[in-house]
């Protein structure tokens, strides 16, 4: 029996990258539909659980991906709200890379070090990645801080974490270089989830801090995040520091997105959100 993966997007246009990944994580067919919301994918949810007889219904499966991820959550939930006794399929989501990326990069920095009792600091941390990154940090034990260049936006950021994982972090407002070296004083780890091609530091606001012990850049776009690294960097020492650049840990997001996909065929009934899928990342790391 065919694996089919139906991948449900909530942006107009599917990402080419999810279909690729997907093919790869082992499915067979991969049927993406785009400008998906709460209201409109419920008769797709009840052709993928009524299709197949409950023996065979891991060989169907759902990926909910998109640029949103406040948009992807709440789809999440409206296709979860279709399933009833056996009628479920597994599914996933990782909206924008959000919940893969985040898992490598805090997965990769566990590795690396201590994290329960650290201060942590998300720079630019309002997108998907950063916000995931910090709820993960925070859920290892560390007391995380979240920044952005707008106060309002890391507050609105740190409370909606707060109401769908009830972890509490700090919001910050750094709007330049000087700011977020200001805001990364005292910090044990910070990772930087700017967008492509934005310095937020430069190699001198970071490389004598005395506190500092881990750093990673989810950055691959030059110049990156943090000045003074590489985006190849591997657990790579500098300045007395452990840094992993956006490649260095982006080769264990994917093998972590393919092995997840994989995962979605081994039953019915799995759904793997930022938690399932960073537990599986730290097995992998």
């Amino acid at each position: 029996m065919k694996k089919l993966l139906f991948q449900f997007d909530t942006d107009p246009q599917p990402s080419v990258f999810d279909t690729v990944v997907a093919y790869d994580g082992g499915a067979d067919h991969v049927i993406p539909h785009g400008g998906l919301h709460p209201e409109n994918v419920g008769a797709l949810v009840e052709g993928a659980i009524f299709t197949r007889a409950p023996k065979d219904k891991k060989n169907t499966a759902i990926f909910i991906g998109g640029s949103d991820m406040l948009a992807g959550q709440e789809l999440l939930k409206a296709v979860k709200k279709k399933f009833f006794a056996d009628f479920r399929v597994s599914l996933m989501l990782d909206s924008n890379g959000s919940n893969t990326t985040a898992a490598a990069a805090v997965a990769r920095l566990a590795g690396s070090g201590v994290l329960a009792g650290k201060k942590a600091v998300v720079l630019a941390g309002t997108g998907p990645v950063g916000q995931r990154a910090a709820v993960i940090l925070a859920r290892e034990g560390c007391l995380v801080s979240l920044s952005s260049r707008q106060l309002e936006r890391a507050e609105h950021a740190c409370t909606a974490m707060r109401d769908r994982f009830g972890v509490e972090l700090t919001p910050l407002e750094a709007s330049d270089h000087e700011a977020r070296a200001r805001a990364i004083e005292g910090a044990h780890i910070v990772l930087a989830c700017g967008a492509a091609g934005v310095e937020l530091l430069r190699e001198e606001h970071w490389r004598d801090l005395p506190d500092l012990e881990l750093l990673a850049d989810a950055n691959a776009t030059p110049p990156l995040g943090l000045g003074g690294t590489d985006m190849m960097d591997r657990g790579a020492a500098r300045h007395g520091k452990i840094v992993w650049g956006a490649i260095g840990f982006g080769t264990l997001k994917l093998a972590l997105h393919r092995a997840c996909i994989a995962r979605l065929f081994e039953q019915n009934d799995l759904i793997l959100d930022a938690e399932e899928i960073f537990a599986t990342a730290k097995q992998m790391a």
